[in-house]
């Protein structure tokens, strides 16, 4: 039998008490990232993964092209795309705390990460995105805005991704964050089950453009 290793015993203490740590630690990033800027934060917790995996299985990893995601906070979603078999190196996420952004370059090392405003998504990723996207994932706050900017933001968002590819939106409320037809166009809309395994449960609604 091999000796006993101690300093390989308290290097394996050490990482799983540093993967008990991080949900905590996000949670208290979120949180005070909500304290400071809670029309922008829209959230005091990250995604839970049943959540995050439920956003993520709209999204196709056979679709070739670059998806993107709005608000990815500390990356819970990001995660679910990645282990969904999304490649990291075709993730584009826009984060405008200027501390997860940071955060998400050091956990996902092969994404993308612009700083910026995602309401503004056109010049946002006007150098960032060379060919129509797969997907967008969105975790913004869209009831915080008002309804023509949540069309604004749905419609740009569909100028830039390719035919039929979904804008995948998830929301704490009972009714969708955008009506299903509008004036401003018409999207065919789907929507999950309510993921009651969330906190506080949400939903997902996926628009496409016909």
């Amino acid at each position: 039998m091999p000796p006993f290793d101690r300093s390989s015993a308290r290097a394996r203490v050490v990482r799983l008490g540093d993967k008990r740590r991080e949900p905590l630690e996000d949670e208290a990033r979120f949180l005070r990232s909500w304290l400071e800027r809670p029309l922008v934060t829209g959230a005091v917790t990250p995604s839970g993964k049943m959540l995050a995996r439920t956003m993520a299985a709209y999204v196709d990893p056979r679709r070739e092209g670059p998806v993107i995601e709005l608000g990815p906070g500390t990356g819970p979603v990001t995660e679910a795309l990645i282990r969904r078999g999304i490649p990291a190196e075709r993730l584009i996420l826009v984060e405008f705390n200027p501390d997860f952004c940071r955060l998400l370059a050091r956990r996902f090392p092969g994404v993308t990460v612009v700083r910026g405003d995602a309401y503004d998504i056109r010049s946002t990723l006007e150098h960032h995105l060379r060919e129509p996207a797969a997907a967008t994932i969105s975790s913004l706050p869209l009831f915080t805005k008002p309804l023509e900017q949540r069309l604004d933001l749905l419609n740009a968002a569909h100028d830039l991704m390719q035919p039929s590819a979904p804008f995948v939106q998830f929301t704490y409320a009972v009714v969708p964050p955008i009506p299903a037809r509008c004036e401003a166009g018409s999207y065919t809309t789907d929507r999950s089950n309510r993921v009651w395994l969330n906190l506080p449960p949400a939903r997902v609604w996926v628009y496409r453009r016909p």
